[in-house]
């Protein structure tokens, strides 16, 4: 039997479902607010009480995580309800109280097409060996582009597959591969001691959830040089920024040797972020990096900034900028030219010039 707050709990999660929000806050002084197309919705429920967001995360806790909770003040963990699916959940404090975020996790990993994101992620999906780097923002949708390409893998390849995550967010069946699913903090304690005896146990591809650390960094791009086919993310807006993200980590003295190793192994840098769609929904915009012999060169003479370049010029050897793919996205009428600008960073002024070429008026 459930508890009456488990009971409540599991009515809130059905209503992101119903709802079709991706994520739900439960904060207290605050109604449950679900997060449904990239804006904050509320909805008909009464403002919680410290001690209701309390009850409501313990409802669905295990004695291991409240125990991790209360020494930690924060914890992540995922929920399964039947007939509903997979939740993650982050449990922290906020001014003393207890706060959730909640995170729908779809059923089943989606293919490139069901996801919109760019065919070429297939071909970089199936090379055997290298540093694959998806990088955004929180939020950006990072885990599922890197779960539809572990999906490539494993309907076209017989090979070992190790994921390291915190938490297991979608759950890979065998299929022409083998998949093992380490979940940090349950399985083993960090990323990198999760990396280190990964190296151990045969795998042919490696996927990272996060690289947080200078271990974990050091360990992923020794695995690529390796000769194994690894999958990492990070926290950058952009390509270049994820190159000099990696480097910035090491000591001074260590950062020639790493710009080699880079130019060395890294192979693509996939840069995306997540618009609101026309009609409903959202939709990614990536930038695609593909290291080639001239972008290599750039990174061991320290001249990444002029990668951005090389990017808006590289559409023959796939590559595209988020300019680019931001334009690509208006034409098709997918998203508007105000979020488009809303999201385009850097490329700010040359949307701008593009759009009022065509008869927009920027105000």
């Amino acid at each position: 039997m459930f508890s009456k707050e488990a009971n409540e709990m599991i009515s809130l999660l059905k209503k992101i479902k119903e709802k079709r929000a991706s994520d739900l806050h439960l904060v207290a002084g605050s109604t449950p607010r679900f997060r449904i197309d990239g804006e904050i919705v509320p909805d008909g429920y009464a403002k919680l009480s410290g001690e209701d967001t309390k009850k409501l995360a313990y409802s669905v806790m295990n004695p291991i995580q409240i125990k991790k909770f209360e020494k930690y003040f924060c914890v992540e963990f995922t929920y399964s309800v039947w007939g509903m699916g997979r939740f993650r959940f982050n449990v922290h404090l906020q001014r003393g109280t207890v706060a959730i975020a909640i995170r729908l996790i779809p059923s089943a990993v989606g293919t490139l097409a069901d996801l919109n994101l760019p065919s070429c992620l297939h071909e970089i999906a199936l090379q055997r060996k290298g540093l694959v780097l998806v990088t955004g923002p929180a939020g950006s949708g990072k885990s599922t582009t890197l779960a539809a390409m572990v999906r490539i893998i494993n309907e076209n390849r017989q090979v070992h597959i190790i994921t390291i995550e915190d938490p297991i967010e979608y759950l890979h069946e065998h299929k022409k591969a083998v998949i093992e699913q380490i979940e940090v903090g349950e399985d083993i304690p960090t990323f990198s001691r999760a990396l280190k005896y990964a190296l151990r146990q045969d795998p042919d591809v490696i996927l990272v959830g996060e690289m947080r650390d200078l271990e974990t960094i050091s360990l992923a791009i020794t695995a690529a040089e390796t000769g194994h086919l690894v999958f990492g993310t990070l926290h950058t807006p952009d390509a270049p920024q994820a190159i000099n993200r990696i480097i910035d980590v090491f000591p001074t003295s260590q950062q020639n040797q790493v710009r080699s190793q880079l130019s060395l192994c890294l192979r693509n840098v996939i840069s995306q972020q997540l618009l609101p769609k026309k009609g409903g929904g959202r939709i990614p915009a990536c930038e695609i990096l593909n290291v080639t012999s001239a972008v290599a060169n750039l990174i061991r003479k320290e001249k990444v900034e002029q990668i951005y370049t090389i990017i808006e010029t590289g559409s023959a050897q796939g590559m595209r900028s988020m300019r680019q793919d931001l334009q690509r996205l208006m034409e098709k009428g997918l998203i508007s030219w105000k979020d488009a600008m809303t999201y385009a960073g850097r490329y700010t002024e040359e949307l701008q010039e593009w759009l009022e070429k065509r008869g927009y008026k920027i105000t």
